[in-house]
């Protein structure tokens, strides 16, 4: 992160440690290493509970839900009117 981390978690296997920063981002990290694995964009993101599914506030009027373990963007879920500012 280049701004201070707000939260940091485990997974609930422990293998990862999922941050969220103000500079806007959101990291997954190798428990083991220290390796930076996944990097999402958002205000506010949360970490499922199984581990599985990492959900971004985007600041914007859309909350982005995304694969922990690929990356990969899994839909996104507008708001009409309002800002999502948290998840």
């Amino acid at each position: 992160h280049r701004n201070g981390v707000c939260s940091a978690e485990f997974s609930p296997d422990g293998e990862f440690v999922f941050t969220t920063s103000t500079d806007h981002t959101a990291k997954l990290w190798s428990a083991d290493s220290g390796e930076c694995l996944r990097t999402f964009p958002g205000v506010s993101a949360a970490l499922s509970p199984d581990g599985a599914l990492v959900i971004t506030a985007s600041g914007q009027s859309d909350a982005i839900l995304w694969s922990a373990e690929s990356g990969e963007c899994l839909r996104t879920l507008r708001c009409k009117g309002d800002r999502v500012r948290s998840v």
